[in-house]
């Protein structure tokens, strides 16, 4: 189907499903949280630094689970039906620590299926084509990143701007994503030799993957929740009906990236097309903090797009092609950790720094981090640690 194997179909088409629900509630909600529920700056970054934090805390755990009990599908399923069962509570919060909760759950869900689901992923692709199946998984889950934002936009329309009833509606893909895993995609039947499961042990990685991870976690550092973005681009002038357009322009410009930038990666290398898409991020970064007008936050918008679509696919890759086939789940845990142990952090530093010195100097501090990340990984990962043998 489409190129690719059947399950990364299926996998693709789920996570199209599920990101239509989830981004429905996103762009709308800081200004839900800011306006309706009367939080500031700092309480976004809380919500949504504790929210990322979990998710990839609890990858770690459900990876190398799924390695244990050699089998991926039913913490996927168990994952996904967490968050659509938990998405219409945003519809009923009345205070900014109930959205926080909600978000919670919501995020405990995808902290149980991504690991196994990007292990699943892999044992379903050809190591040739790692780039591009991640890719295309990426682009489907942006696509749905796109038509959630326009329904978004044509709710808030309909309904005046009642976001308790966007929020509410939200649900429906998300429950219709749970149905389509579940019948669609199998367990992988390019499954490494079993591994006998007390033989499944974390493991220090080699220093190649040592030094990706460290490069990852310094890049987190600068990379805040993409809710300050929907703020700055409010303080730019782009009024809050837009906002879900603004979004899903976004997504539209991930979605259209993420096949050809991961599979790139696989003709010429993950280490040249993560560093490039890093240093672009730092450029994207920068015009952030130096934005004057609405139309530069389009523009930056659709730039920081193609960071993702030269990245996201590419580390994936990367963690696949380092990690030992019985133990990827592990390995996708250990680099969603390095992630999550600073997504908190993150968030809240940057709402501080804003709150405290303004919007400029937040973006700054987040190209710094992200330039300092790059050098780091240029010096730490060799190329020829990209694939094993």
């Amino acid at each position: 189907m489409l190129g690719v194997d059947a399950n990364v179909f299926w996998l693709g088409v789920t996570s199209l499903l599920n990101d239509t629900s989830s981004e429905i509630i996103y762009p709308l909600l800081p200004t839900f949280v800011t306006v309706v529920l009367g939080g500031g700056p700092g309480a976004v970054g809380l919500i949504e630094g504790v929210a990322e934090s979990t998710a990839s805390l609890l990858k770690l755990a459900a990876g190398w689970l799924s390695d244990r009990l050699q089998r991926r599908k039913g913490l996927v399923v168990m994952g996904y039906g967490i968050a659509a069962a938990s998405r219409p509570l945003v519809a009923m919060a009345v205070a900014p620590w109930q959205v926080l909760l909600i978000r919670f759950t919501d995020r405990t869900g995808k902290g149980l299926r991504t690991a196994p689901r990007d292990a699943l992923l892999a044992e379903s692709s050809p190591p040739s084509e790692l780039g591009r199946s991640f890719g295309f998984h990426r682009a489907m889950d942006h696509l749905g990143a796109v038509i959630g934002p326009l329904l978004a936009f044509l709710l808030v329309t309909v309904f005046a701007e009642s976001y308790r009833i966007v929020f509410a509606l939200a649900s429906i893909p998300g429950l219709i994503s749970v149905v389509v895993l579940a019948i669609s995609v199998r367990e992988s039947r390019r499954r490494a030799a079993p591994t006998a499961p007390a033989a499944v042990r974390l493991r220090i990685p080699s220093p190649p993957v040592r030094g990706f991870l460290l490069a990852v976690f310094l890049f987190t550092l600068g990379n805040s929740t993409d809710a300050f973005l929907l703020l700055r681009a409010q303080d730019l002038g782009v009024p809050v009906a837009a906002l879900p357009l603004l979004w899903g322009m976004l997504h539209a410009v991930k979605s259209a990236s993420s096949v050809p930038g991961s599979a790139l990666s696989d003709r010429i290398g993950r280490k040249r097309v993560i560093v490039a898409g890093w240093v672009w991020y730092v450029l994207v970064y920068l015009g952030f903090a130096y934005a004057g007008n609405a139309l530069a936050v389009w523009i930056l918008f659709a730039a920081y797009g193609l960071f993702f679509g030269l990245t996201e696919g590419a580390e994936k890759a990367l963690v696949a092609d380092l990690a030992r086939p019985a133990e990827r789940g592990s390995a996708f845990g250990l680099y969603h950790l390095a992630i999550g142990v600073v997504a908190l952090p993150a968030s809240v530093l940057f709402g501080v720094i804003w709150s405290w010195w303004g919007a400029a100097l937040a973006f700054t501090a987040g190209a710094a981090f992200a330039g300092v990340a790059a050098l780091v990984f240029v010096l730490l990962v060799p190329e020829a640690a990209r694939t094993r043998p």
